[in-house]
């Protein structure tokens, strides 16, 4: 069984020989114009404005700031986050400190709770400055308070990409391809799929034998085979991991109507981009959907859905310090 040392963090993958660790993040970018500092809105139509706030950052308290922060270039060696940046809740307490090394664009997706397909990633780079997607920057920061919660700290954010890369943003939701996920059967669930209340506490030591070991982390490990896992997790974050598991082209929407919270184990053969005359490994099992349907009883049906998709208006490099 492959190491599961790693949890998500950001929507950056990494990749080596045997074993590959994706982030899920979602961001989706509308055409830009501009190739420099100032950005059109996308010319793909019609759209609906949506100006509300999600629930999310009404619970975390509306607007909020860093006391001090200090953001640099930083085009040496990858420096791990002192907490997930996913769209996720596994967090740890930081003494109200934030520390991170990453591209902007994941800055933008974790301080707006979003997550991307491959296809809107790519599509947002496509439009982009290079040095948006490429540059990595090293931010450290200091909250006012010793213990602000994960979404107080993504609402921090935000004010320091306003702040310091005059990011200016907006909503519109429009009706796009997706990907409905469903119960196979209805009211069954798969043998690897159960509510979180029928698994150990969260507050308890776990057993030895189970993964993962902390809950709230979407975790994913690839050595010979693909095995993600999460416990105490919402569907909806599940069907928001899938397009960066499953390699996925659309956004999948939770259709399925269950509520709560569960706990859950896939496990599927993927093929792993090698160099040219490598052999591929002998492996056996089943694919993503396959797995998706045998071990949780979901599946994924093609549906239109309307998204709320983030449009960036502006953004400029920012000045060190």
């Amino acid at each position: 069984m492959p190491n599961f040392a790693r949890p998500l963090i950001g929507n950056t993958a990494h990749l080596s020989r045997g074993k590959l660790f994706r982030a899920a993040g979602m961001l989706a970018v509308a055409s830009l114009a501009s190739p420099r500092q100032t950005f059109a809105q996308s010319s793909v139509a019609p759209v609906i404005q949506a100006q509300d706030v999600p629930d999310w950052q009404k619970k975390a308290g509306g607007k909020m700031s860093f006391e001090v922060a200090s953001i640099k270039r930083d085009p040496g060696e990858f420096r791990p986050p002192n907490f997930p940046f996913d769209p996720g809740d596994a967090y740890a307490e930081t003494g109200g400190r934030l520390s991170a090394d990453f591209s902007l664009t994941t800055c933008i997706t974790f301080a707006y709770k979003l997550s991307p397909t491959q296809e809107q990633r790519q599509a947002m780079i496509a439009h982009l400055p290079k040095w948006v997607a490429e540059d990595r920057f090293n931010i450290q920061a200091k909250a006012v308070e010793e213990n602000p919660t994960k979404d107080q700290m993504r609402l921090m954010m935000q004010a320091l990409l306003a702040d310091r890369f005059k990011l200016a943003v907006h909503f519109e939701t429009q009706e796009v391809p997706a990907l409905a996920l469903v119960l196979v059967k209805p009211g069954k669930l798969g043998p690897k799929l159960r509510p979180h209340s029928e698994g150990p506490s969260c507050d308890a030591a776990p057993p030895p034998d189970v993964f993962p070991p902390k809950c709230h982390l979407m975790t994913i490990s690839v050595d010979q085979t693909a095995i993600g896992a999460s416990r105490d997790t919402t569907i909806a974050l599940i069907a928001a991991v899938l397009p960066a598991w499953g390699q996925l082209a659309r956004p999948v929407v939770d259709r399925t109507g269950l509520s709560g919270s569960f706990d859950f184990t896939l496990e599927w053969s993927e093929t792993i981009p090698r160099t040219p005359g490598e052999p591929a490994p002998d492996t056996q099992g089943p694919s993503f959907q396959e797995a998706l349907r045998e071990q949780l009883g979901l599946k994924l049906e093609a549906t239109k859905a309307p998204l709320r998709i983030l449009v960036i208006d502006r953004v400029e490099r920012p000045s060190e310090n």
